[in-house]
């Protein structure tokens, strides 16, 4: 089994944790990603990250002096998003270490596909940014079938992914996997007033409570989330099937 997580848009580099193990599989396609956005102006790489002017310009200046080979950090401590900071990577033992590099995949705009302990550079790059690459009009083709490949050459002839990623990554790779994985989605509800909702953070942080309570418990099988009560979580069998696992909670305000 092989679980997979977003990556998270706020990162750093941090020269205090665990060595790196490896560069990332898909370093050449990265190299290339960066030439595409070298050339690009400030304009043009600014309307790509929609993002302030004080992001731009930190991010513009990451990009003109970026080396991937280089002053590298590993994937799990480099992000520093919402959903790390409740998986909580920092406070791992080395069996979790363990687990965590064999079976959690991170997937990312830039670098494809990631170990936790691949060394990463900070950047800026979602997988929905409209970069046209080469023949590619969009991240998604330049990826294309790449990632759900790598997967599947790690998981044999049934790969099973326990989907841990919004639509936005995950999307590039459910599409492209043969009919013999399986795939099985988590999805986060929570019910205010009677209606029930998925909410972005409710969802990042119950993502990474998720990878944390896989990890503890070296889980093997996607069916050991249906024991995960996580935020006040609880697992419902009647709302779920064999490709999504609905989790609920109750939230504020009377049903």
């Amino acid at each position: 089994m092989k679980i997979i997580l977003s990556p998270a848009k706020k990162m750093h580099q941090k020269a205090d944790d665990l060595e790196v193990a490896a560069l990332p599989r898909f370093l050449p396609e990265a190299e290339q990603l960066l030439g595409a956005l070298r050339q690009l102006s400030y304009a043009q790489i600014k309307a790509l990250w929609r993002c302030s002017d004080a992001i731009a310009r930190q991010n513009a200046e990451r990009l003109a002096h970026m080396d991937l080979r280089r002053g590298v950090t590993p994937a799990l401590f480099s992000y520093d998003g919402i959903q790390y900071r409740h998986m909580a990577p920092s406070v791992f033992t080395g069996p979790q270490f363990g687990y965590a590099q064999a079976q959690v995949r991170i997937l990312s705009g830039f670098y494809g596909l990631l170990r936790p302990f691949d060394g990463v550079t900070p950047y800026r790059l979602e997988m929905q940014a409209k970069l046209a690459v080469g023949k590619s009009r969009n991240l998604y083709a330049f990826w294309g079938g790449k990632l759900a490949q790598a997967l599947c050459e790690e998981e044999g002839e049934r790969p099973c992914i326990l989907n841990l990623a919004s639509k936005e990554y995950s999307s590039a790779v459910e599409g492209f996997l043969p009919p013999s994985a399986r795939f099985v989605t988590c999805k986060f509800l929570e019910e205010t007033n009677g209606k029930a909702a998925e909410k972005g953070t409710l969802c990042k942080m119950a993502r990474g409570e998720m990878a944390r309570f896989f990890i503890v418990r070296g889980a093997e099988t996607p069916e050991a989330a249906k024991e995960f009560t996580g935020l006040g979580f609880r697992f419902l069998p009647e709302r779920s099937n064999n490709t999504t696992y609905v989790f609920w909670r109750q939230g504020k305000g009377r049903a």
